[in-house]
């Protein structure tokens, strides 16, 4: 194992013992916080500002990938572990789980600090929302920030993770929310949103100064109610393109996972979420395009005033949010370097927009879409098919579905080779509003999704695609073994990395797609990737396993056939160098048997109650026919069904709250057997499945 020294770097790679000052010069050229710098850090979501999810080091490639091995693994607990990690000064970090934050020797891969927020127990009822992991931190200044799933941002001293301070970023008036994304810090300020699955929310981002956690700005996303006036012209103008009584919803359009910065313009760029409800009937009496929804906004980094924006879904009625990652880069686009922004949407368009001024340049469908027929460049507005909007009760097959065709697991673009690289999914849905009151909108509650549509998901595909956004159009695409992978990064080495649910982790050429290096990580890989390197020219990639957020998109036969147990399988740090040669153990043999229950009488009436309440409440987490996803175990494998006792402490009561499983107080004695009746029914049917 290698011993390396190692040199601090600020968000781009600057160079260690640099005042902030001296710093925030050394950011000023466009090209180097893009992706001149040197790469020896990873101290961001993306690296640069400009989230590109690249790194410029070049000493693993395609020549010599091959010789790629592991230089150490870690073991991590349960938790989920979907994270981008961040890497400065020869100490990885990264937070698994409800926001656990790590830091961790780089070279030799020992545990310096380990910080734990209690987020879990401090989040209540929030936690109904579903066991989704923190995917990412951020690194200032020799301070560490994250949100926490119960609303906190703090900030802890990089080198020995004690706490600086803590803010409550959430408005006191904000229904069930939670932050899962990772925080971008940008000019002495760090800027954080939230998320949420049931509704009842009005989005907005705030920033922080970095040093002290005190709040400078605040910018809501939609309008409020009228009556009590608007905080800026921008909300103002927006309120125009709602109808009914919007506000009483909330509204939505929450800040949960996309954000990006321009220096040299000091604009930030934030991705929107979807409308409460999803669909516009029961949001906004079927009219208007609902701003700020679904849009990509900019506003001035000093101040938070509104500058421009495109939305990219108007009036959206599909769950079409733009919250996959925002890439910015510079194009040559008809003989002009043009400054742009990139995203390959939810929708199934890949949009780049002039990022200074929110021009429209092009948009093209890299996956199936059949909502929209294509953008039109001149009013920057979608052409809608006939039908896409399910009208009058009527069942429509749209495509892509509302997991859309690129979620939040990143893409990548490479500034080298000019091509993105996009974690694809096909995959549609058919919809309708039957049975729906579309007047007053479905009430949201603490613990179910409610989009004010009917949702069936079709079958469908997994893939990797190189894009050129220049050209608009696939280069290479590569089908994967599941509908949903990995997060992608690419190098200088002209390498794509990605991780896939059958538990490898892949390098492939970026110019032909062909796959150079497999490693067996005996796990799902979903987290994005990171490289690094030393003064001494040693580049590491760095990965960590396990399901996430998406897990949902998993088949049942999958699970079974790659092997996978969601609660117990090997969460990892996997950190690799040329010529590494560690080894991971032998992987234990996962059975899917069911727990063994003598004691069994099967009533159908029951399993059947039983089994509307669990899909209201307990689905999020551990997925259909109680199989588990995510960090949440099997319940057909677990004993605690077994006795009715056991059972209400930990369902009702929250004997395991510390572990991440809620507590439903609300649940009636009635409702807990029938829970238990439908758990015990499903473990039977794993039980006479294993004996056929």
């Amino acid at each position: 194992m290698r011993t390396i020294v190692w040199a601090a770097a600020a968000w781009c790679g600057v160079i260690a013992g640099a005042t902030l000052a001296t710093r925030l010069h050394a950011e000023s050229s466009t090209s180097r916080y893009l992706d001149s710098s040197d790469g020896r850090d990873w101290p961001g979501y993306g690296r640069t500002f400009g989230e590109q999810h690249y790194s410029p080091l070049e000493q693993i490639n395609q020549a010599n990938v091959g010789r790629l091995g592991l230089e150490w693994s870690m073991d991590l607990g349960p938790e989920s572990s979907v994270t981008q990690p961040i890497a400065v000064a020869g100490v990885l970090y990264f937070a698994t789980g409800y926001s656990l934050v790590h830091a961790v020797d780089a070279a030799s891969g020992k545990l310096l600090w380990r910080y734990n927020p209690k987020a879990a127990e401090a989040a209540g009822s929030t936690l109904h929302q579903g066991g989704w992991g923190s995917r990412g931190i951020a690194w200032w200044n020799g301070k560490i920030y994250a949100g926490t799933y119960d609303g906190r941002l703090i900030a802890l001293d990089a080198k020995t993770g004690a706490l600086l301070w803590s803010v409550q970023t959430f408005d006191t008036n904000i229904g069930a929310a939670y932050i899962t994304g990772a925080p971008r810090v940008f000019d002495g300020k760090v800027i954080i949103g939230s998320g949420n699955d049931v509704g009842g929310n009005r989005g907005y981002v705030t920033a922080y100064d970095a040093e002290n956690g005190q709040q400078l700005w605040r910018f809501y996303t939609v309008p409020g109610d009228p009556a009590k006036g608007f905080e800026n012209s921008a909300m103002q103008m927006a309120a125009k393109t709602w109808a009914g009584e919007w506000w009483k919803a909330g509204g939505g359009g929450l800040v949960w996972n996309a954000m990006a910065y321009d220096p040299e313009s000091d604009l930030v760029y934030l991705g929107t979420g979807n409308g409460t409800p999803h669909n516009r009937r029961a949001r906004s009496e079927d009219r208007g395009d609902n701003l700020f929804l679904t849009s990509i906004v900019a506003l001035k980094g000093k101040t938070g005033e509104y500058r421009w924006h495109y939305q990219v879904t108007p009036g959206d009625t599909w769950d079409y949010e733009p919250v996959a990652d925002i890439e910015l880069a510079d194009l040559v686009i008809a003989g002009k370097t043009r400054k742009v922004l990139m995203q390959a949407s939810k929708n199934g368009f890949f949009y780049v927009l002039d990022r200074l001024t929110g021009e429209l340049l092009s948009a093209e469908p890299y996956a199936k879409v059949t909502w929209a027929s294509r953008i039109d460049l001149k009013s920057g507005r979608p052409v809608e098919n006939a039908g896409a909007r399910y009208p009058n009760g009527r069942t429509v097959e749209i495509w892509p579905s509302g997991w859309g065709a690129h979620g939040w697991l990143p893409m990548s673009y490479s500034p080298k080779v000019h091509f993105a690289y996009i974690p694809v999914v096909e995959m549609g849905m058919k919809l309708n509003d039957r049975g729906i009151d579309l007047k007053s909108g479905p009430a949201p509650t603490d613990r179910t999704v409610n989009p004010g549509y009917n949702a069936e998901q079709l079958a469908g595909t997994g893939a990797l695609i190189a894009w050129d956004p220049v050209a608009q159009k696939p280069v290479w695409k590569l089908l994967q073994p599941t509908i949903v992978n990995g997060g992608v990064m690419s190098t200088a080495g002209d390498l794509v990395f990605q991780g896939t649910v059958d538990g490898t982790f892949n390098a492939y050429s970026a110019t032909s797609g062909k796959r150079l290096w497999s490693f067996a990580a005996q796990t799902p890989v979903f987290a994005p990737p990171l490289s690094y390197a030393a003064v001494n020219g040693s580049q590491f990639v760095t990965v960590l396993t396990g399901l996430g957020t998406m897990s949902a998109l998993i088949a049942a036969a999958q699970i079974e056939k790659y092997g996978i147990d969601p609660r117990s399988q090997a969460r990892r740090v996997l950190t690799f160098a040329l010529e590494g040669h560690a080894k991971l153990p032998s992987p234990a043999p996962v059975r899917f048997s069911a727990v063994e229950d003598p004691g069994f009488k099967a009533d159908a009436h029951s399993a059947e109650a039983g089994r509307a309440t669990f899909a209201r409440n307990c689905a999020l987490c551990h997925g259909g026919q109680a199989i588990g996803v995510i960090q949440a175990p099997d319940l057909r494998r677990s004993a605690i069904p077994l006795s009715a006792e056991t059972f209400t402490r930990v369902v009702r009561d929250g004997a395991l709250v510390s572990k991440g499983m809620p507590a439903f107080g609300g649940l009636t004695d009635e409702q807990l057997v029938g829970l238990r009746q439908y758990i015990r029914t499903e473990a039977q049917r794993l039980r006479d499945n294993s004996h056929n």
